[in-house]
């Protein structure tokens, strides 16, 4: 618990400097408009976040998430658009995986987080059955969902074709884009709906992780699998659970990037997105050697990323030097865990 405390401790201070670098950035930078975007962007990361953070408290690790999330936004918006035709012919054999028609968006939200949650259990049963290393399963995952992305479409899927051609669809698409991420008609960001979906879920995840004999499991497979399982911990379906829960929040965060931004491309929708939630997690106290962290850290740790996101947009400093600094971060994050490990031991 003391070492919780301390990583926690870490990321507020590191969230206070963060945020006093973006006030001397100019009075724009704390207008009403750039909060609510910074909470917005801080829910969706939120999101893919909880479900990377609870994987990494069992021991686990999950590489796909952001082709997950590429491949159900890109679904969720070929179904409303189109409908999916999953055929064609190879050498000379004709075969279909999977033709539908159009689909309204409620349904087809359904499906499309409902096919992380598939994915979840299939990754699961690989790393729990087959004993593969999750590290191989999640990487070809990575490359497998956004190869499956791009032959669902070849093209942008967004939610104007959407009303274009299929005007029914219209005031359910504005009632969901409202009430999960916060956008009027017109497209204006009214309120931070993502944060408030994020904090639902974080809420209902962490009784879990905290007050139940399931979190418990998690903990105690992440600290020691070993001794886990002779505890009578079914350490497999606790597992495989974890992976489920963790493909369908990326799911999830699909859905919500395509009601978010509109638009979706097979080719970079939810790009690094996996890296990031991985960074938040760690910074949020969890340790890449599973059982440990809080939930309440998991939700500040994803605030750093959209907050360093506005303050490098606000300096004028270039898209490109993102990946570098976050990363830099990510290495003092865990230089910072190791040396805290190091210390524990010596004052046992």
């Amino acid at each position: 618990m003391k070492r919780n405390l301390i990583r926690l401790t870490g990321v507020g201070v590191l969230l206070i400097v963060l945020f006093s670098l973006l006030g001397f950035s100019g009075g724009a930078a704390f207008d009403r408009s750039n909060i609510y975007e910074v909470l917005s962007r801080h829910g969706a990361l939120g999101v893919i976040t909880l479900g990377a953070a609870l994987l990494i408290v069992v021991g686990g690790i999950d590489l796909s998430i952001g082709s997950v999330v590429g491949l159900s936004a890109v679904t969720f918006g070929v179904l409303m658009e189109s409908g999916i035709d999953l055929s064609g012919t190879i050498f000379g054999y004709r075969y279909v995986i999977l033709t539908t028609s159009p689909i309204s968006p409620i349904p087809a939200m359904l499906i499309a987080t409902g096919m992380g949650t598939i994915i979840g259990f299939i990754q699961g049963l690989l790393v729990t059955r087959l004993r593969l290393q999750a590290f191989l399963v999640t990487l070809c995952g990575m490359f497998i969902y956004r190869g499956v992305a791009r032959q669902v479409t070849a093209k942008n899927t967004g939610l104007v074709g959407v009303r274009e051609l299929h005007p029914e669809f219209g005031s359910t698409l504005d009632f969901l884009r409202f009430w999960l991420v916060g956008k009027a008609e017109n497209g204006a960001l009214v309120f931070p709906a993502q944060l408030v979906v994020c904090l639902v879920l974080a809420t209902i995840l962490g009784v879990i992780l905290h007050r139940t004999v399931f979190g418990r499991y998690w903990y105690a497979i992440g600290y020691n699998e070993q001794a886990a399982r002779y505890a009578g911990v079914k350490v497999e379906r606790q597992k495989l659970a974890v992976f489920v829960i963790c493909s369908t929040l990326a799911a999830f965060a699909g859905v919500l990037l395509l009601l978010f931004s509109g638009s979706a491309n097979p080719s970079d929708a939810g790009t690094s997105l996996e890296l990031y939630a991985i960074t938040a997690a760690v910074l949020g106290g969890c340790s890449l050697r599973g059982g440990e962290g809080l939930m309440i850290g998991f939700v500040l740790g994803a605030l750093v990323q959209p907050v360093i996101n506005n303050l490098m947009i606000f300096r004028n400093i270039p898209s490109s030097a993102e990946p570098w600094v976050m990363g830099l971060i990510l290495l003092i994050g865990t230089i910072a865990d190791e040396m805290i490990r190091r210390r524990s031991r010596l004052s046992r």
